[in-house]
């Protein structure tokens, strides 16, 4: 099975035939550029660059590694790799039995579908951007920092389309026919259960609880969720946005979802995304305004596939 975790450079992309051309190409292109010029220089006098190629897969790798830990949106939704322009997802509609008496007319309705088509037509892009002379004299440090800040901003956007994703179903198209009321009282352990319980009436399976940092924050405080936990640190990852687990669901944070409203969703289910060209770096240049840089890009597509396998809370307590 292909990995869909960001790859990283070496092993992923140059070692396959068809991006070596455009490699080629992003080597001589960068030669041209005094960011990866100054990267390059910089990374021989540590001794962690050889040449070009490396200073290239150097910098991929530190957008990348700096995306990890904010890519939430892929731990909350289903994530496809593809090749095509446009994805058809069938859903199965349900059939129904009747009653009928002996010897009776038999009905045969067999399977029927619907489906939705999700084209991966979003691009995400970010730039750092510098004059030739900063670039020149920049230090190794500070074109790390920048490089990182590429990866982090891409992965947040990503996190915010998805949660934006989830956040546009309409109430009456949610599991239970309306959004929970959160009584504006603070999240709690009978808040979750409400949000198992109503996914699970869909004949869905919850998973994934998301919620704003200041919802996660009133968890902490729960009786029920701290006697629940006990995790080992393994299975703990604050960075990611991921701070255990509540009955089936693994619950994840972000300060991308709007305080005071919370949604669960069986994962598999819910919605799809879709990753046409996982996150990229290539030099990038305008000699005629004088900047040089580096630009990081992913092209993506997601839609909901079944909207009563999400469920959300609103008027759940701001504060702590």
């Amino acid at each position: 099975m292909r990995e869909i975790v960001l790859p990283r450079f070496h092993e992923s992309l140059l070692n396959q035939e068809w991006y070596k051309v455009e490699f080629d190409a992003k080597v001589r292109q960068a030669l041209r550029n005094p960011f990866t010029l100054s990267y390059l220089r910089a990374g021989l006098r540590e001794g962690i660059l050889s040449d070009m190629a490396g200073a290239l897969g150097r910098i991929h790798d530190v957008v990348v590694d700096a995306a990890k830990p904010n890519l939430i949106a892929r731990d909350i939704i289903d994530v496809r790799t593809t090749t095509e322009s446009l994805e058809r997802f069938p859903r199965a509609k349900k059939s129904a039995a009747y009653l009928a008496g002996e010897g009776g007319t038999i009905r045969i309705h067999g399977e029927r579908y619907d489906w939705v088509d999700v084209q991966t037509n979003v691009f995400l892009k970010d730039g750092v951007e510098w004059t030739r002379e900063f670039a020149e004299d920049a230090k190794w440090n500070v074109m790390n920092r920048q490089l990182e800040e590429l990866g982090r901003s891409v992965a947040q956007l990503e996190t915010e389309k998805i949660v934006g994703l989830f956040a546009g179903v309409a109430a009456a198209d949610l599991a239970g026919g309306a959004a929970l009321a959160g009584g504006g009282t603070a999240m709690s352990w009978t808040k979750a259960v409400q949000f198992w319980d109503i996914i699970e009436n869909e004949d869905f399976h919850p998973d994934t609880l998301i919620v704003h940092s200041k919802q996660a924050s009133q968890l902490f405080t729960a009786t029920e969720f701290i006697n629940s936990q006990y995790l080992p640190s393994e299975q703990t990852e604050l960075s990611r946005g991921l701070i255990g687990q509540a009955l089936t669901m693994r619950i994840y944070k972000s300060t991308l979802c709007t305080n005071g409203v919370a949604h669960a969703v069986d994962k598999a289910a819910a919605g799809v995304l879709l990753i046409r060209r996982d996150i990229t770096t290539e030099p990038y240049e305008d000699p005629k305004n004088g900047v040089f840089g580096i630009v990081a890009s992913e092209r993506i597509g997601y839609a909901i596939l079944r909207s009563k396998a999400v469920s959300r809370m609103t008027n759940i307590s701001t504060s702590l």
